[in-house]
């Protein structure tokens, strides 16, 4: 085989390109095997099934199957030489991405420095209940004052192209970040996007213009043979420092395909949603909506019921301690 080719495959993985493109397993087979709605034909039941070891798929409903590259061809309706060179092309796009993460790596460490030398940002999170700065520091909490990034990262070699690209900076060269405490987001260890929480009177949530990747540290939850899923980054915050470190979080209530795969992968593990309890009951429809579609796909799932009004987050800051929340727990609501 063409070597190129064969650099292309080990580098592209097939799994990789069809949750790119908004493919989302419904469940695992006896083999293993993901399994999904076939994206060559109009398929009504799950037929598609992808061996993500061997980088192969087969479609049962309409007989077609192969590799990465005869999967695009199919896709694309274009011929082999053509899939190559898009397929190239996209991973050239994934590479220039390692720039921009490296350029993520610097602009969250200078956030983390500002945060120390601004007393109202560590009040903010004070009021947020989180105190433990051991916390802090293993989720990489930072603080942008605004104003200053943009000469930062240039005085590094960065070029304003680059910053705008990004999403650091907007069009008029002012940082896309001010006045807001910053939490990085990662993936595989790599910063893939910034979430912004505003400390004044600003919009309150804000992320880069780019994918925020998958679940929040799933890395060092996924093993765990029990999960809890979380709106926000400071639910999230609130409970690892109270000791449940199996929480992960999807920054809101509308999972992306990778997110929903991540939550699958495991057909034995028991996942505790901890949606807000808001009072228009957005959180609890959320929360019994996903409940229901990770059912149909084996999952096994508990509706976690906090006090009217509350999130894990305002629920620690209102008092509660880790036994009222394990008693949430407990008492979780079975589907």
């Amino acid at each position: 085989m063409d070597p190129d080719l064969e650099h292309l495959k080990q580098h592209f993985p097939l799994l990789d390109y069809l949750l790119r493109h908004n493919w989302t397993p419904c469940r695992r087979s006896a083999r293993q095997e993901l399994v999904g709605l076939c994206p060559l034909h109009r398929d009504t039941r799950p037929s598609f099934y992808v061996n993500a070891c061997r980088n192969l798929f087969y479609c049962h409903g309409c007989g077609q199957g192969g590799d990465l590259i005869r999967f695009v061809e199919l896709f694309l309706h274009v011929p082999f030489r053509q899939s190559v060179a898009h397929l190239r092309q996209e991973l050239a796009l994934t590479a220039s991405s390692v720039g921009a993460a490296e350029l993520l790596t610097r602009a969250a460490a200078f956030y983390q420095l500002q945060l120390h030398r601004s007393p109202e940002a560590v009040r903010y999170l004070e009021s947020r209940g989180l105190r433990d700065f051991a916390i802090i520091e293993e989720l990489g909490i930072g603080y942008a004052p605004g104003g200053n990034l943009r000469r930062h990262l240039t005085s590094l070699g960065y070029s304003s192209e680059l910053l705008r690209t990004t999403g650091l900076i907007g069009s008029e060269g002012r940082d896309a970040f001010c006045r807001r405490v910053i939490i990085p987001c990662r993936e595989d260890d790599r910063i893939v996007n910034l979430y912004g929480r505003s400390i004044g009177a600003a919009f309150p949530h804000r992320l880069l213009p780019r994918s925020r990747g998958g679940l929040f540290a799933w890395q060092s939850v996924r093993h765990n043979c029990s999960v809890i899923l979380v709106e926000g980054l400071f639910d999230l915050a609130v409970l690892w420092q109270s000791g449940f470190r199996n929480t992960t979080s999807a920054l809101g209530t509308h999972l992306t395909p990778v997110q929903l795969n991540q939550l699958c992968s495991s057909p034995d593990r028991l996942l505790y949603i901890a949606f807000d309890q808001d009072e228009n009951r957005a959180g609890q429809q959320s929360a019994q909506q996903l409940a229901r579609r990770l059912k149909c796909v084996g999952v096994t799932v508990r509706i976690v019921r906090l006090p009217a009004g509350h999130d894990p987050n305002s629920y620690f800051v209102a008092g509660a301690t880790a036994a009222d929340f394990a008693a949430c727990l407990k008492g979780a609501q079975r589907l």
